[in-house]
C-alpha cells in the first residue's frame, strides 16, 4: 500500500461540489494539492456514469501523484484501478473486503474507542476515519458529533494512520491539529467554496504552520 499521508482529504459528492462538475473539482484539487481524494456517490447516479467518473478521477489522480479512494462500491474500486476503498461500520466486514481487494488500502470510519481499538486488534484496515468530530450534515444519516475527546483517545492509544473528519472547516481546523491530527478531512468547507483554490491555500498555510 502506499504510505498513507499527511494533510488534505477531499471527498467528491457532486451534490456537493458548488455547481461545478465532479471531474472538475476533482482536477482543482488535485492541481492544489489535496493528497488523498475519495469519490463518494450515494445518489440515483446510474453505475455506468459513476464507473466514467472514477476513470477520470483515476487518471487525475495518477497524474498527480495523489492517492484515489472510492467510497464504500468494490466493484467500482476494482474496476478503476482505485488505490483503495473505504467503508462503514455497517458495510461488508473488514477481512470480507480484504479478501476481495487484495492489497488495496481500506479505510473504515470509526466512532468511538471500541471501534477503534477492534479494526486495530484486528489488523485488517490500513488507517481509520475518526468522528464526526463537530456537527456535519454531508451524509443523510450522519452519525452525531465524537468531539475531540475520541480524537485525543485515538492519538494516544492507536497506532494506526487515521484522518480526522466531519464538520471540519477553516475556522476551527487549527483545533484538529492542536490535538493531534496530521490528516484532516473536509467535504463542503472545500468543495463549495466560492474560489477552490484559495480555499486550498489557506488551509495548506495553516497546516505548514504545525509542519505539515
Amino acid at each position: 500500500m502506499p504510505n498513507f499521508p499527511n494533510g488534505l482529504y477531499g471527498i467528491l459528492t457532486e451534490k456537493l461540489c458548488g455547481g461545478r462538475s465532479i471531474i472538475e473539482t476533482a482536477r482543482i484539487m488535485a492541481e492544489e494539492g489535496v493528497a488523498i481524494i475519495q469519490y463518494r456517490e450515494k445518489e440515483d447516479k446510474p453505475k455506468k456514469i459513476q464507473y466514467e467518473e472514477c476513470l477520470e478521477i483515476r487518471k487525475i489522480t495518477r497524474e498527480y501523484g495523489e492517492i484515489f479512494i472510492v467510497n464504500d462500491s468494490l466493484d467500482l474500486a476494482l474496476a478503476c484501478d482505485a488505490d483503495g476503498v473505504h467503508i462503514g461500520q455497517d458495510d461488508l466486514p473488514p477481512a470480507v473486503v480484504r479478501s476481495l481487494v487484495g492489497s488495496r488500502i481500506i479505510g473504515l470510519s470509526t466512532h468511538s474507542p471500541e471501534q477503534a481499538q477492534k479494526a486495530y486488534q484486528d489488523g485488517i484496515v490500513d488507517y481509520i476515519g475518526v468522528g464526526p468530530l463537530f456537527p456535519t450534515q454531508t451524509k443523510i444519516h450522519p452519525e452525531g458529533p465524537v468531539g475531540l475527546t475520541y480524537l485525543d483517545y485515538v492519538v494516544n492509544n492507536i497506532p494506526l494512520p487515521f484522518v480526522a473528519i466531519g464538520g471540519i472547516k477553516e475556522h476551527n481546523i487549527e483545533s484538529v491539529l492542536q490535538h493531534g491530527a496530521k490528516t484532516i478531512c473536509l467535504v463542503t468547507e472545500i468543495t463549495q467554496a466560492e474560489n477552490i483554490r484559495e480555499k486550498i491555500t489557506r488551509l495548506r498555510e495553516i497546516l505548514r504552520r504545525y509542519g505539515i
